[in-house]
């Protein structure tokens, strides 16, 4: 197998375990297993099992940030197109989290909040460049109220999973958060803009 394609077997290898198993019941046996290779070919492309699921999961949210920004450029205004947008991606990253991860582990675990903290910046940064990039936003918000709209956006999602117990729970912020919260971080974010 070539670099490319066993580094696409692991991927898929470890989309597919970590989602039915979840992140911390997945072994680097079963990946290599899975994938059809040695141990040792995982660990020439991925130095950790934690380096294989942030790309897995990076994929899948960059996969669908893409989607979501591509179907809401027919929304009516730059507020609604803007709050949709952030809404369905919390929405993503949340049940990503939930499917490959899995809350109880990351609540119990240092190390697995210490990695929700690099996602977290990183998928700040991708949302952060994926908006710019699209005409809608990028030419009519300034980078510094995108940045603010992210942040603030992303700490209220991430809390929900500290702080829900339930999935009805979790239901019930996201109504919070798109009711009462998230046109207020919008409307601050347009401030003073021509949209």
């Amino acid at each position: 197998m070539e670099s490319d394609n066993v580094i696409l077997s692991i991927k898929k290898s470890a989309r597919e375990l970590f989602r039915r198993y979840g992140y911390n019941k997945t072994s680097v046996n079963q990946l290599a297993k899975q994938a059809k290779i040695a141990k040792a070919t995982f660990y020439k492309h991925f130095a950790s099992k934690e380096l294989i699921l942030h790309e897995v999961l990076m994929d899948y949210i960059r996969e669908n940030v893409q989607d979501i920004l591509d179907k809401n450029v027919r929304e009516k205004d730059l507020s609604t197109f803007l709050a949709n947008t952030i809404l369905r991606v919390s929405r993503v990253t949340y049940t990503v989290c939930n499917e490959f991860v899995g809350w109880e582990f990351i609540r119990e675990s240092a190390n697995a909040q210490e990695y929700l903290k690099i996602l977290s910046d990183d998928l700040e940064f991708l949302l952060l460049s994926s908006f710019i990039q699209n005409e809608t936003i990028g030419q009519t918000v300034p980078e510094e109220r995108l940045t603010f709209l992210i942040k603030s956006s992303k700490s209220i999602v991430f809390s929900f999973a500290f702080t829900a117990v339930t999935d009805a729970d979790v239901r019930k912020n996201f109504i919070s958060f798109q009711k009462d919260m998230l046109p207020y971080l919008v409307q601050a974010t347009l401030l003073g803009t021509n949209h």
